[in-house]
Order: structure tokens, then C-alpha cells, then sequence
């Protein structure tokens, strides 16, 4: 079993309903209002991030990069970040990641920039997911980077200083946040940076395409190829107004639901050509028998005429919705194969190892190897499910309980990390 399952005793019940007809409005983007935090803090000049999302990794960021010297107001609709020209004022500074792996590998790049030494630390799990892969890469760039925990894990320790720059290995192969925190430090280093990625394998690349779009709407130039990137440099962030779009790793789950329970859901405000990453899930639905649709007012899924259809799929590209698709997949009509997702181990818990253990306890078929988790449907009943203190376990397995009975989820508070107000969602479908 994946370590600290039931941070507490307190449990939530979700009750059973469907078909659904339903309209939800999801927060802004996590991963794009942090990408954009940290451009706009290093740009020239005060930016606004519009529909910038509260959460506790959106805080983190913030917290974090106050702790470095900037100044940041939120206002009502809005983030007000005054940028400081790619140098961090900060000398001594601590900084305090949570559980947020986007702010402990940014901000060790970004630290980089600083005008002293940086200490960047977490919580218990964050002093357990790897970083050395990073720390490798910044000293090949010319940064003074220590580890200070025991497994090439945080705490970590740098110099400042600013970044040199030049060419890098990297080690991709465990998290595209590594190549994400490197792209996002580069355009301020002092020279132009190139990264050539470790066998040629970037994991989850699409998130380090969505790191490059945020970029280059900063105006940073950027090149993501193959095997490698190119960043010019120094080539200064201008400052902007940037709109955040509603977040996609969120919406999975509400879309996810019409799949369990029947029915329509419509999430509002997100494009149809959006590119986050996520969204990529609307196509595995569609080939279980869903229908999606998109359009202007947001993107729509409808649940299958007859049951969901098993699938064998590659999900690398969108690791965090291996959790609502294994849920999902409970319901299909045979044993559904979700592949090359090794990384879900080193998330804010081992998520295949908890995937294995909450589905059985469902009453579920489930085998976790080193890549991959295959879900046998059976004949299913109520439980209270465990999360590990991780929001997604929480957001996943509530979806089990629209059409299961007497499904309780522990520890319901664990959401608040993305979307404090999921279980009021669920509960008004």
C-alpha cells in the first residue's frame, strides 16, 4: 500500500445520481497561472494575470516568489506581479514549496537568479520526490546547486547569483517539470541555453509545450524540438496582460462524471483548440463511446447510448488523468490497460501503488507493474476510500460514488491543493 493513506478520519459520502445535465464553471488553470506567475516575475514591469486560480499550489508560487522579492497583490478578478527584470532581489531567502512540485522545481531554477542563496523545501512527500536530475542540469549551466536531503530530494540549496547558461543534459525521463523550470530560468541567463534531453525522452511533453507557449506570450524565444530546446538569451519577459483559461486538469473530472453516471456536462469557458494537456483524455472517452463536443461556450461530453467500451492506452502524455480514466474505467465492458505512466510513483504519492490498492478495495480487479495499471471491472460496492492526502485520489474516486453506493472518500479537505469547492460541485450535478 502507497504510504500515509487516511491523513484523517473524516469522511464524505457521495450519493449516487445520473443521468446528469449539467453546466460547471472550474477554476482557472493551475499549471498555466503558475507558469505565468513566474514569467511575469521576472519580466520588465507589472503584469496582470487575469482569472488567476487560489489554490495550494497556486499559493505556494506565489508565497514563494513573494519570498524572493516580489511584489504581488491580488486583486479582485486579477494578480497584479510587479516584474524585476530577471534578477530576483532576494539574498537568504526560504522558500517554502509545500507539496507543490511546480513551485520546488521552478523556483530551484529561478533561484538561480537571485542575488543570494536560496533554500527551497516542503513538505514530508516533497523531502521525497526526486530533484537531482534538475540540480544536475543547472550545474552543467554554471549554477551552484546543493542538495541538502538524503536521496537527491529537497531540501536544495542555491548560490544565486544568475545563471550562465550554455548546453545541459537533462534527464527528462521522470518529469517534464525538470525541462519546465530549466526553459522558464533560461531567458535570463547570460548567455542562450541549450538542453538536450537523456535518450532523447522528454516525459509528459506536453506539458513542456505548454511552459513554451506561456513563454513565448512573455516574449520569450523559445524552440522545443525532439530531443532537445534552444532558448535565446538574455532576451528579457516583457511584462503583459495575460488571461488565465479555466483549468483542464480540473475539468477531467466533471466530464469524466457523464462518462460514470450518463448524461451531459458542460464545462464553461474553455476553448476548443485549447492545447492543455488534459484534454487529450476527451479522446480516450470518446473511443470507450462517449461524444464530445466542442464549442465556443466551452467543451461538452456525453456519456455512452450503452456501456463504456475498454481501452489499452498510452496515457505519458496525461499522467494526472490516469486517476479519473482507472476510475472510468471501472465501468467498461471488459479490462482496460492504462501504459507508460512509471512517473504516477514520484506524485504526491505513489499513485499507481494507490490506484492498486482503493480500486480493490472497491471490489474491483486492479495490477500495478512499473509502468502500467490494468483494471478488471467486477461486481463493485460502497467503501470508505483512502487518499494519501492527494487531492486527484479524492477528485477521482468521488466519481465512483455516482453510481456506487455507500462510497465515502477520506480526508475530502485534500482538494483544496487545486479546487477547494470540488465537492460542492459534485454535489450540485
Amino acid at each position: 500500500m502507497a504510504a500515509g493513506a487516511g491523513k484523517s478520519r473524516e469522511a464524505r459520502a457521495v450519493r449516487p445520481r445520473g443521468p446528469l445535465d449539467a453546466r460547471v464553471r472550474v477554476p482557472g488553470s493551475r499549471s498555466l497561472t503558475n507558469r505565468a506567475l513566474l514569467c511575469a516575475a521576472l519580466a520588465g514591469g507589472r503584469s496582470r494575470l487575469l482569472g488567476a486560480t487560489e489554490s495550494d499550489d497556486t499559493a505556494a508560487m506565489r508565497e514563494g516568489l513573494r519570498a524572493l522579492g516580489v511584489a504581488i497583490a491580488v486583486e479582485p478578478g486579477a494578480w497584479a506581479v510587479e516584474g524585476c527584470g530577471g534578477r530576483l532581489p532576494a539574498r537568504g531567502a526560504r522558500v517554502d514549496a509545500r507539496a507543490s512540485g511546480t513551485t520546488a522545481r521552478f523556483l530551484t531554477a529561478a533561484a538561480t537568479l537571485a542575488a543570494g542563496p536560496t533554500t527551497i523545501d516542503g513538505t514530508a512527500r516533497m523531502r521525497e520526490r526526486p530533484i537531482a536530475d534538475l540540480a544536475d542540469a543547472l550545474r552543467a549551466l554554471g549554477a551552484d546547486v546543493e542538495i541538502l536531503g538524503r536521496g537527491g530530494c529537497p531540501p536544495v540549496r542555491v548560490a544565486g547569483g544568475g545563471l550562465p547558461g550554455g548546453r545541459a543534459v537533462v534527464d527528462a525521463r521522470r518529469s517534464s517539470q525538470y525541462v519546465s523550470g530549466l526553459l522558464l530560468a533560461a531567458p535570463c541567463a547570460a548567455r542562450d541555453v541549450e538542453l538536450v534531453f537523456a535518450e532523447g525522452v522528454l516525459v509528459s511533453r506536453p506539458f513542456a509545450e505548454l511552459t513554451a507557449e506561456v513563454m513565448r506570450a512573455f516574449g520569450a524565444e523559445v524552440e522545443l524540438h525532439e530531443a532537445s530546446a534552444r532558448v535565446r538569451a538574455p532576451h528579457a519577459y516583457r511584462a503583459r496582460e495575460h488571461a488565465i483559461e479555466p483549468d483542464a486538469q480540473s475539468a477531467v473530472y466533471p466530464l469524466a462524471a457523464a462518462a460514470v453516471a450518463g448524461g451531459r456536462v458542460l464545462v464553461e469557458g474553455i476553448p476548443p483548440a485549447s492545447r492543455q494537456t488534459d484534454l487529450r483524455l476527451l479522446d480516450v472517452l470518446a473511443r470507450m463511446g462517449c461524444r464530445v463536443e466542442r464549442r465556443a461556450e466551452g467543451v461538452a461530453l456525453r456519456g455512452p447510448d450503452g456501456p463504456l467500451r475498454a481501452v489499452d492506452v498510452d496515457m505519458n502524455d496525461m499522467p494526472d488523468a490516469v486517476l479519473a480514466l482507472a476510475v472510468v474505467a471501472l465501468f467498461a465492458d471488459g479490462p482496460s490497460t492504462l501504459r507508460n505512466v512509471a512517473n504516477l510513483r514520484i506524485k504526491e504519492t505513489d499513485r499507481l501503488a494507490a490506484l492498486e490498492t482503493e480500486l480493490r478495495r472497491l471490489g474491483a480487479g486492479a495490477v500495478a507493474s512499473d509502468d502500467a495499471l490494468r483494471i478488471e471491472p467486477r461486481p463493485l460496492h460502497g467503501a470508505r476510500v483512502a487518499t494519501y492526502d492527494d487531492h486527484r485520489m479524492a477528485m477521482a474516486f468521488a466519481l465512483a460514488g455516482l453510481r456506487v453506493p455507500g462510497v465515502e472518500i477520506e480526508d475530502p479537505a485534500c482538494v483544496s491543493k487545486t479546487w477547494p469547492a470540488y465537492f460542492e460541485m459534485l454535489d450540485a450535478l
